[in-house]
């Protein structure tokens, strides 16, 4: 049986083991940095811009291009708004129905996306640019409107391509330094991803002779 001396002399010894082992781990973890700031820091920091709003110092990108960026992206969003919306009015024929019902429905979505694209510019401390004598030359796709039903699924296919290919450079643009602006874009991609999916299904299914549509007035 062993003393009390002896234990009490091996979990010193154990003591002392352990305790460098325990200083390297801690030498470790502060090498890499420590996950958050301590708190007095934290507040300095967060308080000495706060007309800056939800941008705050630990923003990675650079803000005046994401702006930019983002402002292209609102123009596509709008011309593509306004396309889907002539394309549900000029649709006629034997598709109404359903043809016309996926343009308002898209149309729907398109504004959908520009108001959360004009949401995330006000947040980074921008200005949404509505101007239409320059939507057109900051828009990424085209605003067609068509004679037939093929031509205007067709247009709304291009269309979509392009965003599509956009907002893919737009992903590789923000990498992981605005987080809030990727997922938002990620979403949106999705969106559009689904809209070609649409109109590719739509061409498709469209075998009859293209039936000419009147010009709106």
């Amino acid at each position: 049986m062993q003393t009390a001396a002896v234990m009490k002399t091996k979990i010193r010894e154990k003591s002392h083991t352990e305790q460098p082992m325990q200083e390297d781990l801690e030498q470790h973890r502060y090498a890499r940095g420590p996950f958050l700031s301590d708190v007095r820091t934290l507040k300095e920091r967060v308080r000495k811009d706060m007309a800056q709003g939800a941008v705050t110092p630990t923003y990675a990108h650079d803000r005046e291009t994401v702006i930019k960026v983002l402002n292209h992206a609102l123009a596509t969003e709008l011309v593509c708004l306004l396309r889907y919306k002539n394309h549900y009015f000029t649709a006629s024929g034997m598709q109404w129905h359903s043809i016309a019902e996926e343009f308002i429905e898209h149309a729907e979505d398109e504004e959908d996306h520009a108001d959360r694209i004009a949401e995330r510019i006000q947040q980074l401390g921008g200005k949404p640019d509505f101007n239409p004598a320059s939507l057109l030359e900051r828009s990424h796709s085209e605003y067609a409107e068509g004679t037939t039903m093929r031509q205007l699924i067709e247009e709304d296919l291009l269309a979509e391509r392009m965003a599509i290919e956009t907002y893919t450079e737009i992903l590789r643009f923000l990498e992981d330094r605005d987080p809030t602006t990727r997922r938002l874009m990620e979403d949106i991609l999705a969106k559009e991803e689904e809209h070609a999916s649409d109109m590719s299904r739509l061409l498709k299914a469209l075998e009859q002779p293209a039936e000419r549509i009147p010009s709106a007035a």
